[in-house]
């Protein structure tokens, strides 16, 4: 349906190795895993399976060689792989893949929260080294940080490794896609467009040549998720893809793999209320669903498990329910739709681990199995190892080499082809020789004389007669020593000279057809060498363009970098003064307080006042009336004593009032 590639991966049983050249005296750079007494094969689960192993094809440079086998006898198991240098942050509910030479493991979980790093595992050195670099480029060229994430998925695409979303902090609505260039250490975010999937951990990507198909998973809201998506890398447009039949209930922490480019495979997980041991497929060609009954050893219910697929064989390690763990490896032959058991790794391997990684690495002639990381009670930044055996024949990675057609034909050849391919070969070189003087000098296309004695007085490389290029009974013996040149000029003189006025015309003609060939192909050479030129110029002005546009780039950036630190001055003043405005705040509300006490204390004051000037009042109007009485009473005795006087002239004693 999507013109998947069919990728071909090798087979075989793991086996326990090396990496480093024993046999020049080099440390081994693997050791054994420290042993348990009580090695029942049932560990701490591991919960990755977010690693794509998909498209792995790893170069490293030194040789593999077995090892002996573990005490246990011929069980063989997972070895620990010796690191120079320092080690990453210890970390689970990482994400990894491999690059050419290199295992990219990215993020995950400490013990210190979430991770945003890059940590890069070079199997030529064997040593780990940390991408410094922690900005990304966003469409507006703005340098961001890259987001700390766990439970993401990370897939191999060229020179780059792209991260698909994860559980991040801050969380978001939608899924991301994230490009790390391996060459130039720089993040990029993909501008997504079409259905874009919700924000999700705990599912799993496959990538089919430029295109990534993901499933299920887990939402911010801890729903357990069974949709299908594909995502276009060159059109960066999301899909979702609609099936038939009865499809897998939604799940997390499953393991998929895509095989021959056209079938997809699910195994495990954890849904809602259990854990899963279920196995479906998806053929593209049908877009139909169909769970796969189990044959051979059954598998039991895990989640959190890793995955790689080497052929037709999907290995597939670790992994465990809430209640138990589980640490054997196990292989599902594709061909013959059976489950096999092949390997019961002691508690003390990696592979028990929650959230650790596992990766397909193809050392020179030997394929690998890389786990890294993981937790139990601490989290881990060991590597461990497995080495599979090759089922198929090496003319796969080397070709042989057997003759096509054309290389039988021309063993095969009659004697008579071989002549006239030398003689050929001898005019061409002549040919070519007084082209090559006519350039230099700037003369015309030389005479039929001119050619013979430049020839007479040139050195030839071939032992060769002139007459018997137009004799087929003659044989030739091209020959380039230097111990015959003197036998050769003085046969093709005397040949020349003495030679018929036929076979002299013949010359002249065939001389004169390649020399108005050769000026036309010089002519042709010369317009492709005009339009190389003028590519090339083309080319240098691209390259001054695209390096004057990395300096403006780079002069952006260092300006945004000081608008950043511009900006953080002001955030830390804007912080100051909101500290100052919250003192100011506080002071004025007690003030506020103080105040309405002081407000209500002289509301009081007031109704008292108000009280005692309206009883004031009315005493006041009491006395007022009084008064007014007595002035009456004044005023009428004022009358009576006027009348009194008036009847009695008799004087008497004044009466003061």
């Amino acid at each position: 349906m999507f013109g998947f590639s069919r990728k071909h991966k090798k087979l075989g049983r793991v086996k326990k190795v090396q990496l480093s050249d024993t046999t020049h005296g080099t440390r081994t750079p693997i050791r054994h895993p420290i042993p348990n007494e009580n090695s029942n094969g049932d560990g701490v689960a591991g919960t990755s399976g977010h690693s794509s192993s998909e498209d792995i094809d790893c170069q490293v440079s030194s040789t593999a060689p077995e090892i002996s086998n573990c005490a246990s006898g011929s069980s063989e198991n997972w070895m620990v792989l010796s690191i120079a240098g320092d080690k990453p942050v210890p970390r689970s509910y990482h994400a990894a893949c491999v690059i050419e030479n290199k295992m990219i493991a990215v993020g995950g979980e400490s013990g210190n929260g979430l991770l945003d790093d890059v940590q890069v595992l070079n199997f030529d050195t064997f040593s780990w080294t940390t991408v410094s670099s922690k900005l990304y480029l966003s469409p507006s060229s703005l340098p961001l940080q890259i987001p700390a994430c766990k439970g993401h998925c990370l897939v191999s695409w060229g020179k780059k490794a792209l991260l698909i979303g994860g559980k991040t902090d801050p969380g978001s609505d939608k899924i991301s896609v994230w490009a790390f260039d391996t060459e130039t250490e720089c993040w990029s975010l993909m501008e997504a467009k079409g259905d874009i999937p919700t924000a999700r951990s705990g599912h799993t990507i496959v990538r089919a040549n430029s295109t990534l198909i993901l499933f299920g998973g887990e939402d911010c809201k801890k729903r357990k998720l069974n949709d299908l998506h594909m995502f276009d890398l060159k059109s960066l447009t999301w899909l979702p893809l609609h099936c038939t039949g009865t499809a897998p209930s939604p799940r997390c922490n499953h393991v998929t793999s895509l095989y021959n480019g056209k079938i997809l495979f699910v195994f495990g997980g954890a849904s809602k209320s259990r854990t899963l041991n279920d196995l479906y497929s998806l053929d593209f060609e049908t877009m139909a669903w169909s769970r796969i009954k189990v044959r051979g050893f059954h598998p039991s219910p895990r989640a959190g498990c890793g995955s790689v697929l080497c052929g037709t064989k999907w290995y597939i390690a670790g992994g465990g329910s809430r209640k138990k763990r589980h640490g054997e490896t196990l292989i599902y032959d594709i061909k013959k739709s059976e489950w096999f058991l092949e390997i019961a790794s002691p508690p003390s391997s990696i592979t028990t681990n929650k959230g650790f990684s596992l990766v397909l690495v193809q050392h020179k002639e030997n394929d690998f199995l890389v786990a890294f990381g993981g937790s139990k009670k601490e989290a881990s930044n060991q590597v461990e190892v497995l080495k599979t055996e090759k089922n198929e024949s090496a003319s796969r990675r080397h070709p042989s080499n057997t003759k096509g057609p054309g290389s039988i034909l021309e063993k095969h050849s009659s004697p008579t082809q071989h002549r006239n391919d030398s003689s050929q070969h001898f005019i061409d070189s002549i040919v070519r020789q007084n082209l090559i003087s006519a350039i230099e000098h700037g003369s015309e296309r030389k005479s039929l004389s001119e050619a013979l004695s430049v020839q007479d007085s040139g050195s030839l490389s071939t032992n060769i007669s002139l007459h018997s290029q137009f004799d087929p009974d003659l044989e030739f013996n091209v020959d380039d020593r230097g111990d015959k040149h003197s036998e050769d000029e003085s046969s093709f003189h005397e040949n020349v000279t003495s030679g018929t006025l036929s076979t002299a015309s013949n010359i002249y003609n065939y001389y004169e057809t390649k020399m108005s060939s050769l000026t036309r192909k010089f002519g042709i050479l010369e317009a492709q060498l005009a339009a190389s030129l003028e590519s090339k110029e083309a080319a240098e002005k691209n390259l001054a363009s695209t390096f004057k546009s990395k300096q403006e780039m780079d002069k952006k950036m260092a300006d945004t970098l000081k608008d950043i630190e511009l900006l953080r001055e002001k955030q830390v003043g804007a912080e100051l003064a909101l500290e100052e405005a919250n003192n100011l705040s506080d002071i004025v509300h007690s003030d506020n307080v103080r105040l309405e006490h002081d407000v209500a204390f002289l509301k009081a004051v007031l109704d008292d006042t108000q009280k005692e000037l309206h009883s004031t009042r009315g005493v006041l109007a009491g006395e007022r009336a009084r008064a007014f009485q007595l002035q009456v009473e004044v005023f009428h005795l004022k009358q009576r004593l006027q009348s009194m006087e008036n009847r009695t002239p008799t004087p008497r004693k004044p009466f003061h009032v």
